[in-house]
């Protein structure tokens, strides 16, 4: 498998949206980890549940291990990421423990399922940010946008932009565009990819997404100009694929557009009546004079 569609199908496993943030950088406090062995935290936002506060770091986190938590593999995958805060199998592993040792916590407690979801999405968010001040970090900073985009959309932008520039391969500009589109956000996926896509060096991920973005936001003259802009990459080979892909895509919407029929975009997103686009009418006039 691509390391690139690693990145996405660990990072789908992470899916979930808190309730709300009382704060754009919440303060997470664990019960005295001291006190015992095998005693999930208690996470809580603005100090609001703990009974002792303490530092939230690595050495923290791997005291605080939860019913069936094997406190060996958390240092182990502590280390890794220590090493390589874009690790994409040790930090997904990492947050599923956190967030299961958040769960157990507010079960023992008998909170609700919704308290027990924002807490795991509150444990989650601490881990990533706690691994988003190291500056080579990208993929936490991606975590902290899809935690964050439907409550703090500005901030979660700027999140995702921050990971793709720490980024040059252009991995993280791929994966900040695919979880923009699986939050239906095409247009700010658009906005991210045309700020930062480097066609002819980033992986050609990134182009797809932005292409599909695009195709998602009903832009089809912007994702004929990326698409034909992919072909600057030197894997000529893979660009070759993907213009089959999506240029099958380009047509058939363009031809549900010019018919005025339902157009359904990769997105599921059904639209009646024709979109009309003055630039995508100035290209295809430019087109035809060729």
């Amino acid at each position: 498998m691509k390391a690139i569609d690693r990145l996405t199908e660990l990072g789908d496993r992470l899916r979930r949206r808190p309730a709300s943030f009382d704060a754009e950088r919440p303060t997470v406090v664990i019960a005295d980890v001291t006190a015992g062995a095998g005693v999930p935290p208690a996470v809580g936002i603005g100090g609001s549940t703990a009974r002792i506060g303490a530092a939230w770091t690595g050495a923290a986190w791997a005291g605080a291990t939860g019913p069936g938590t094997d406190p060996r593999e958390e240092a182990a995958l502590w280390e890794r990421l220590r090493e390589d805060p874009n690790d994409v199998e040790a930090f997904p592993r990492l947050a599923e423990i956190v967030r299961a040792n958040a769960t157990a916590g507010h079960e023992a407690e008998g909170r609700s399922e919704d308290d027990r979801r924002r807490a795991a999405d509150d444990a989650v968010w601490a881990l990533a940010e706690e691994l988003a001040h190291n500056s080579r970090a990208w993929f936490p900073l991606i975590e902290l946008g899809r935690l964050s985009v439907h409550t703090d959309r500005e901030s979660a932008l700027r999140r995702l932009a921050t990971a793709a520039e720490r980024d040059p391969s252009g991995r993280a500009l791929a994966t900040a565009l695919a979880v923009l589109r699986e939050e239906q956000l095409p247009s700010d996926a658009l906005g991210l990819g045309v700020a930062h896509w480097r066609p002819s060096e980033h992986d050609l991920e990134a182009g797809r997404h932005l292409v599909l973005a695009a195709i998602e936001a009903r832009r089809i003259g912007d994702a004929r100009r990326h698409l034909d802009a992919l072909s600057t990459h030197p894997d000529a080979g893979r660009v070759a694929e993907l213009r089959r892909e999506l240029d099958g895509l380009i047509s058939q919407l363009e031809a549900e557009r010019a018919a005025g029929g339902p157009m359904t975009d990769p997105a599921g997103i059904s639209v009646r009546g024709p979109l009309i686009d003055l630039r995508d009418s100035a290209i295809a006039r430019d087109r035809h004079k060729h």
